[in-house]
């Protein structure tokens, strides 16, 4: 095994005791999933966490996921998260490749997923991308608007909405973290009421996966700690 293999395993392994004890620290009663942002990064580091049993991947780049799910088609269970930014140019090979979307920010693209989701595949999971920071650039939802949007979204066929996504500005500590993320999480509760069945708060990255822990994520979307910096 190569030094950079090694360290992937290192890396992936310390990420993995972090959000243990994070979650038992914050007495959650079970620690988020771990979503691997694999993006730009090659197939084979992919095929290596794999065989530690690593099985959800995240990627932000079309034709590089798909010369990914290509390459890595002959091993069983991966699913591939789609969690950039979603034109509608992309939804019938997102419908068609991927288990999970991340980013769905207008009931346009959620409509579109819905149709273009080949027969024979199980729903394709959708989170709801949330706009906390008013950053039209990013793309989100306006809490103001979600309700709406979101019953219409979970009415549609072959999709199954899951719940909602946010990537916030960078806050300056732990607590001013912990209180975008706990809006997030607040916004979840308001759906369940309004009579929706949801599971994932898809939040939480590298440089702010505790503050997302303690707020009650389900699922980190951590890429630089596991694989190292972008390419």
């Amino acid at each position: 095994m190569s030094s950079n293999s090694e360290q992937l395993l290192r890396n992936y392994q310390q990420v993995l005791e972090r959000i243990s004890d994070i979650a038992n620290k914050s007495g959650n009663k079970a620690a988020p999933r771990l979503l691997a942002v694999s993006k730009t990064k090659p197939a084979h580091m992919i095929e290596a966490l794999y065989a530690e049993g690593q099985r959800d991947f995240g990627e932000n780049y079309l034709q590089d996921a798909l010369d990914k799910i290509t390459q890595l088609s002959n091993l069983d269970a991966l699913r591939w998260h789609f969690i950039g930014q979603i034109q509608s140019n992309k939804t019938s090979t997102i419908a068609q490749y991927f288990t999970w979307a991340h980013s769905v920010d207008r009931l346009k693209i959620a409509r579109r997923l819905s149709a273009q989701r080949p027969d024979g595949l199980p729903p394709l999971n959708i989170c709801l991308q949330i706009d906390l920071d008013n950053e039209p650039q990013k793309g989100g939802i306006s809490p103001k608007d979600l309700t709406p949007i979101a019953i219409e979204v979970a009415k549609l066929p072959n999709i199954q909405l899951r719940g909602l996504m946010c990537i916030p500005k960078p806050r300056n500590s732990f607590a001013e973290q912990k209180i975008c993320f706990a809006e997030v999480a607040g916004l979840l509760e308001n759906l369940k009421q309004a009579g929706l069945t949801l599971d994932t708060l898809s939040m939480g990255m590298s440089k702010d996966l505790d503050a997302a822990v303690a707020a009650g994520s389900t699922m980190l979307r951590i890429g630089s700690d596991i694989f190292g910096a972008r390419n």
